[in-house]
C-alpha cells in the first residue's frame, strides 16, 4: 500500500469578513511574531555546537516547517478568498453567512450559520457550505422543509427562520 492520497477536490472559495480577517491575523501573528521568535531559538541552539544530538535545534527546525507550511496554505488560500459582505436582497432565502433555525421531528431546535470551509466550528454552530446539510438548506425559505442524507440515514428538518444576523 504506497503512501499516494488522491487529492481533495477543491473547496467553495467563499468566506465571512470575520473569517478572513482571522486567518489573517493567523498569518501575521505566525509571520511575524513566532517564526522571528522560533528562529532566534534555533539561531541560539546551532551556536551551541554539534546539532545532530541538539534537540532544541532539531525541535526549531520541525517548529520552523510546520510554520512555513501554515504560512504558505494561508497565503496561498486567502489570495484565492472572495470575502462576502452583502446581505441578499431576499432576506427569507438562505444563502452563505446566513443563520437558521432548524426543528427536528421531536421539536428540537438546532441553530447553524452557513460559513466558508476554512472557518466552520461546529461547537459555535458554523457549518461549511460544502456540508451536506448547507448544501440541503441552500436557496430554502422559511417554512420550507429539508431532508438530506446524514451519517445516520435521512433526516428531516423543518426551516424555522432565516436571518442575516446571530440570534438573540
Amino acid at each position: 500500500m504506497g503512501r499516494y492520497r488522491a487529492p481533495r477536490p477543491p473547496s467553495s472559495k467563499y468566506i465571512t469578513p470575520e473569517g478572513k480577517a482571522r486567518m489573517e491575523e493567523e498569518l501575521s501573528y505566525l509571520w511575524k511574531v513566532k517564526r522571528p521568535a522560533i528562529t532566534q531559538t534555533v539561531s541560539e541552539a546551532a551556536a551551541q555546537g554539534d546539532r545532530s544530538e541538539n534537540a532544541e535545534y532539531i525541535y526549531g527546525k520541525k517548529q520552523l516547517r510546520e510554520i512555513d507550511s501554515r504560512v504558505r496554505f494561508l497565503s496561498k488560500r486567502l489570495d484565492d478568498m472572495v470575502a462576502v459582505d452583502r446581505i441578499p436582497e431576499d432576506k427569507k432565502k438562505v444563502f452563505f453567512g446566513a443563520w437558521v433555525e432548524l426543528e427536528d421531528e421531536s421539536g428540537t431546535l438546532q441553530q447553524f450559520r452557513i460559513v466558508g470551509p476554512d472557518e466552520f466550528d461546529v461547537k459555535r454552530g458554523f457549518i461549511s457550505m460544502d456540508s451536506p446539510l448547507a448544501q440541503a438548506i441552500l436557496n430554502k425559505r422559511e417554512g420550507d422543509d429539508v431532508v438530506f442524507q446524514g451519517p445516520k440515514g435521512m433526516l428531516e428538518y423543518y426551516l424555522n427562520r432565516v436571518q442575516y444576523e446571530a440570534f438573540s
